[in-house]
C-alpha cells in the first residue's frame, strides 16, 4: 500500500473515533505529481485541492478523464483574470471574497453554461496578510451572491497560526448558523480534529497525506 493511501486511511480511522458525521477529506495535492496522486485515485479517493489554476490544468487534464467522478477544489486565492480557466477545471471554489470576484464568476457561469459550488472565504482572524471578506461585510457579500444566483454552499476560513484555533472555528460555526448555510470548509493537517468538533464538513489535508513539500 502506497504511503499516501496508508496516511489517508489512518486519518479516516482517527476521524471515525471522534464523529459520526464524516467530513469530506480534500487531499491537497499542490506541488505533488501524478506518482503521488494516482495511488489515491486507484484507492477510490475523489476530492482533491489545488492552489493554482495553471498547475491544476497541467496536472489534472488527463487524470480527470481517466478516473470517474473526480471533484477538484480551488482552495487558493483566485484572481479575476484566472476565473475563466478556473471554471473549466474546478468543481468547487473555496475562496470567493469580494463582489468583483463574484461578478466575474457569474459572468463565466453564463458563458460556459456551468454552475460551480462556492464557499465564501472569511478573514476570521482579521489578518491584513490573509484573503477573505471581513466579518462585518459578510452579509452584504452573501446577499450580492444570492442576487446573482451563485451556488453558495458554505463558508471557508484559514485561522491565525496560533494554538487556540478552536475559538475561530467556533465563530465560523456561529456565522454558518446565523446565515443558514449548510457547509464549513475549515481544518488542515495541524487542526482538522478541532475543526470537525466545530462541525466542519470539508477538511483540507495536504502534509499528513502526502508528506512535506520540497518547494
Amino acid at each position: 500500500m502506497h504511503t499516501s493511501v496508508k496516511n489517508l486511511t489512518y486519518i479516516e480511522n482517527k476521524i471515525k473515533k471522534v464523529t459520526n458525521n464524516f467530513p469530506t477529506i480534500i487531499a491537497v495535492s499542490k506541488n505533488f505529481g501524478e506518482e503521488n496522486i494516482i495511488p489515491l485515485l486507484s484507492f477510490g479517493h475523489k476530492h482533491f485541492g489545488e492552489n493554482k489554476v495553471q498547475e491544476c490544468a497541467k496536472k489534472w487534464n488527463e487524470l480527470k478523464y481517466k478516473y470517474e467522478n473526480i471533484k477538484l477544489h480551488m482552495i487558493g486565492k483566485l484572481q479575476t483574470n484566472k476565473v475563466k480557466e478556473c471554471m473549466k477545471h474546478f468543481d468547487f471554489i473555496h475562496s470567493l471574497d469580494s463582489k468583483k470576484l463574484a461578478k466575474k464568476i457569474y459572468e463565466e457561469e453564463i458563458k460556459q453554461n456551468k454552475k460551480i459550488k462556492i464557499f465564501i472565504q472569511v478573514n476570521i482572524g482579521q489578518e491584513n496578510q490573509k484573503s477573505g471578506t471581513n466579518i462585518l461585510e459578510l452579509e452584504e457579500l452573501l446577499l450580492y451572491c444570492y442576487s446573482l444566483k451563485l451556488d453558495i454552499i458554505g463558508l471557508m476560513c484559514i485561522p491565525p497560526n496560533e494554538k487556540n484555533t478552536k475559538k475561530y472555528f467556533s465563530q465560523m460555526t456561529q456565522l454558518k448558523n446565523q446565515f443558514n448555510l449548510e457547509n464549513l470548509s475549515m481544518g488542515m493537517s495541524s487542526d482538522y480534529l478541532d475543526a470537525i468538533e466545530c462541525s466542519s464538513n470539508f477538511i483540507r489535508i495536504g502534509t499528513l497525506i502526502f508528506g512535506e513539500r520540497k518547494y
